[in-house]
């Protein structure tokens, strides 16, 4: 289970050398390193911790701000990043919790992204991967809002053309997938969700489940029908077909 801190894939990128220097000198000069892994402490930005091979060394604490991808068209060094993003349109939102887990989606991996900045309009990016956070042990308080369903954020890690990268929300996004998605697309008029959805309880209609000790146990519909039919059990495998009054009742 990751708590605070897990393996990232090994993203080349170019880290700004004022934040290997606390910010005094360093401005303008760049080191060539790979991503190691990410550490989320709430209220924070992500920290990347980074391998940087001219040093053999391994450097952490380094937020989203510190980098500039890496491009084959430049390999010598990157290019000057128009607009130059500041830290806080680069990661929309700070740490939620310690626990964190990181993974690619699949489905939207090659599509087209598009991030909202705050104050730049959109900038198109390619995706990388996600990171999602979750209270992983609940024999303690949890004191976030990673499970909270109208405060949840994922961060999705994007490399922008402008040659930064990006962690931003879901609602922050626009995914274009070349053969699924129309050529016009439509303008989301969704509401946040702010229900939890349990199949168990308060699902009263079905009464307690589980009671008995047989394997083909029944729902209380289902017993009464039975009752009605005069029988005492459903054979295995055979389908269950409610009577009429009681199928609107069922759905």
């Amino acid at each position: 289970m990751a708590t605070l801190i897990t393996n990232v894939p090994p993203v080349k990128v170019w880290v700004r050398k004022e934040y290997l220097r606390d910010l005094r000198d360093g401005h303008g000069e760049y080191i060539l390193g790979y991503w190691v892994s990410v550490k989320s402490l709430p209220g924070r930005c992500f920290y990347f911790e980074t391998f940087l091979p001219e040093y053999g060394a391994i450097f952490d604490k380094l937020p989203i701000s510190a980098f500039l991808a890496w491009d084959s068209d430049s390999p010598q060094g990157p290019k000057d990043p128009s607009p130059d993003l500041p830290i806080e349109e680069l990661q929309f939102w700070n740490c939620f919790s310690h626990d964190i887990t990181t993974l690619e989606k699949n489905l939207t991996y090659s599509a087209g992204w598009e991030v909202r900045t705050k104050t730049h309009g959109s900038i198109a990016g390619d995706y990388l991967f996600t990171i999602d956070s979750f209270n992983g042990d609940r024999s303690r308080a949890d004191i976030s809002f990673s499970e909270t369903p109208d405060e949840h954020k994922s961060f999705n890690i994007i490399e922008l053309q402008n040659g930064q990268i990006a962690a931003y929300p879901n609602n922050r996004c626009r995914v274009i997938d070349p053969s699924l998605s129309p050529e016009e697309l439509r303008t989301p008029d969704f509401l946040v969700s702010s229900r939890y959805f349990n199949v168990e309880y308060p699902n009263a209609k079905w009464g307690r489940l589980g009671e008995s000790e047989e394997y083909f146990w029944q729902t209380k519909t289902e017993e009464n029908t039975l009752k009605a039919k005069d029988e005492k059990k459903v054979k295995p495998f055979e389908p269950f077909i409610p009577s009429d009054d009681q199928e609107e009742f069922d759905r």
